[in-house]
């Protein structure tokens, strides 16, 4: 069984599979949300990675072009995005992936995908 994973995740349109996310420590976050602002954001998140997928946040994980987040954010600085997903997102939390189940096969031929969708290769994020 993997490590739990926190994500928060934002959907600009309810109708829209178009999500943004981003990686959190739920303690912190919960101090964070319950008022907590003067929490620096570095203790909040896992890292300043923001990501996005088309198909749900159970699906492929990608990372956003700067155009992508300037047009839903107005704004493509990550702390600015970051904070405004944290404060308008939703909290969800999923297995991580297991080692027994998910390995690299080439990590020279790296990829910016995440497969999240819990297929026989993942559980969860």
């Amino acid at each position: 069984m993997g490590k739990s994973v926190t994500k928060v995740v934002y959907k600009p349109d309810p109708n829209a599979s178009d999500v943004f996310l981003v990686i959190v420590n739920p303690v912190e976050y919960k101090k964070w949300k319950d008022g907590g602002k003067t929490i620096p954001l570095v203790d909040v998140v896992d890292s300043f990675e923001i990501l996005s997928s088309n198909q749900g946040p159970q699906g492929l994980l990608r990372r956003p072009s700067k155009q992508e987040l300037d047009n839903e954010f107005g704004t493509h600085v990550d702390v600015d995005v970051i904070q405004h997903i944290l404060e308008k997102g939703k909290e969800e939390a999923s297995e991580g992936l297991t080692s027994n189940k998910w390995g690299s096969k080439n990590d020279s031929k790296g990829s910016a995908f995440l497969d999240n969708r819990g297929g026989s290769r993942t559980s969860g994020i």
